[in-house]
């Protein structure tokens, strides 16, 4: 593992990205390939980053474009964060969860309605760090597990 005492430089700049999503109930497979790109915003509101992902995800052999947009916060040490960790927003400003990769290894987890979804983040290098979300309940049994490479082209 590599550990990364500032989370949010540490993701700033883009990454291609490679998902692969597995329908645990069905045993069916897809995946996303594509390219995350975090920027600070623009304008007076400043504060951390913008997670813009876009690409093309296929299932059952059908390609669609996809993406989507997070905001990546500093997390506040009175909320019990901690300097160089963060919190994950969805676009619309509702809490996703934390990141702290400071130890290069972190743990999350995020109910939906009667889901729940639990993260495993690791860094393994200042080029390349990876997600695997299991996401569990009555609506959707998945598992999703996306790999990071720095793109050196941004």
């Amino acid at each position: 593992m590599y550990p990364v005492p500032d989370v949010l430089a540490y993701l700033a700049g883009a990454w291609r990205v490679e998902r692969t999503v597995r329908d645990l109930a069905s045993g069916s497979d897809g995946y996303f390939t594509g390219r995350t790109v975090f920027d600070p915003p623009a304008g007076p509101d400043g504060d951390g980053l913008w997670h813009h992902e876009s690409g093309t995800f296929t299932w059952q052999g059908t390609a669609r474009p996809a993406e989507r947009t997070l905001r990546f916060l500093p997390a506040h040490p009175g909320e019990g964060g901690a300097r160089g960790t963060a919190r994950v927003h969805f676009a619309d400003g509702r809490f996703f969860h934390g990141l702290d990769l400071r130890s290069g290894h972190h743990f999350a987890g995020h109910p939906c309605g009667a889901d729940l979804y639990r993260g495993e983040f690791t860094a393994y290098s200042a080029g390349r760090w990876r997600s695997v979300w299991q996401v569990g309940g009555p609506a959707k049994e998945l598992l999703l597990t996306t790999e990071y490479t720095r793109d050196r082209c941004d």
